[in-house]
C-alpha cells in the first residue's frame, strides 16, 4: 500500500481548536434520538449489536455509496450520499481512498458506561483513508482530513475531533439536523414538536460537558471528575453538589442556573 503525504499528521500552522471545529452544530443528544426517531434496542453494551427494534430496522437502508458500503438511518445515508458526491467533485483525489468500518451497531461510546453512542441510530460514522485509521484521543490529525472535515460540517454532520477523547475520523449527524428530519417527517411523524431541555444531563457529550466538568472541578476542590467530555454518573453527582451549594433544586442536569453558579454564563 503506498503512503500518501496527506496521511501525514499536521506538524505545523495553526492547532484546531475543539471547541470552535463544527461552528454552530452541536453534537446529537441520545434523549433526543430516543424522543424523536425511536429507541433502536433495549440494551447498549460495550460491543455493537444489531437494533432490536423492529419498527426502527424499517427506517435503515443500506446503500453503496462509491467508495464503501453502509447500513444507517435511511436520512443518514442520504446525508452521506450527497456528501461522498461533494468529495468526488472537491477533492477528487480523496474519493477511492476512503473506507467505512462502522456506521450502525448498538452500543455504549468505547470507554463509558453510561453514554449511549450515536451509532446505535445508524447516524455516525466511522471512516479509514487508505486502509488507516488515527488512534482515538490525538489531538493530531491527519492532513487529509483538514479537506474532509469542511464538506462533512457543511452537510450538517459534527465532527469527533471536538469530543474530550478526539475521534477524527468519526463524523456523526449534528443535534440539528436530526431535528431538520424529524420536521421533515423523517420518522413517521408523531413528537415532532417535542420540546425537550437545552440543559446538559447524563448521556450527553461533547465539548459543552467537558467545560461543565473543567468549572466542577474549580468549583468542588479537591474533589474531581474526570474531564472527559461525557456526561456521566460521577459528572451528576458533582452537579448535585453544586446545586446544594447554590441552593437551587437538586436535579443532577445543568440549566442555565448551574451554569451561572459555575460562572460559565
Amino acid at each position: 500500500m503506498s503512503i500518501h503525504s496527506d496521511l501525514n499528521f499536521q506538524t505545523d500552522g495553526p492547532v484546531l481548536d475543539p471547541a470552535s471545529v463544527n461552528g454552530d452544530l452541536c453534537p446529537a443528544r441520545s434523549a433526543i434520538n430516543a424522543a424523536l426517531i425511536g429507541l433502536p434496542s433495549g440494551y447498549f453494551g460495550g460491543q455493537s449489536t444489531p437494533p432490536q427494534s423492529l419498527g426502527f430496522a424499517k427506517m435503515l437502508e443500506t446503500a453503496d455509496l462509491g467508495p464503501f458500503t453502509a447500513t444507517g438511518l435511511a436520512p443518514a445515508i442520504r446525508a452521506l450520499r450527497a456528501i461522498v458526491t461533494d468529495i468526488s467533485l472537491e477533492t477528487p483525489d480523496l474519493y477511492d481512498r476512503i473506507g467505512c468500518t462502522e456506521m450502525l451497531g448498538c452500543r455504549k461510546v468505547r470507554g463509558s458506561h453510561s453514554v449511549i453512542s450515536n451509532h446505535s441510530w445508524g447516524i455516525a460514522i466511522d471512516l479509514t483513508i487508505d486502509g488507516l485509521a488515527e488512534t482515538d484521543g490525538s489531538d493530531e490529525v491527519m492532513d487529509a482530513l483538514l479537506r474532509l472535515w469542511p464538506i462533512f460540517n457543511r452537510h450538517g454532520f459534527y465532527w469527533g475531533y471536538a469530543f474530550g477523547l478526539a475521534d477524527a475520523l468519526h463524523f456523526e449527524a449534528s443535534d440539528q439536523l436530526v431535528r431538520s428530519w424529524a420536521e421533515a417527517g423523517a420518522f413517521g411523524g408523531g413528537a415532532t414538536d417535542v420540546v425537550l431541555p437545552r440543559a446538559l444531563s447524563i448521556g450527553d457529550r461533547g465539548p459543552e460537558v467537558l467545560r461543565l466538568q473543567q468549572a466542577l472541578n474549580q468549583v468542588l476542590k479537591p474533589l474531581a471528575v474526570t474531564e472527559d467530555g461525557m456526561f456521566g454518573p460521577d459528572t451528576r453527582m458533582a452537579v448535585f453538589a453544586v446545586q446544594k451549594q447554590a441552593g437551587l433544586p437538586p436535579t443532577g442536569a445543568a440549566p442555565k442556573p448551574v451554569l451561572a453558579a459555575l460562572g460559565l454564563i
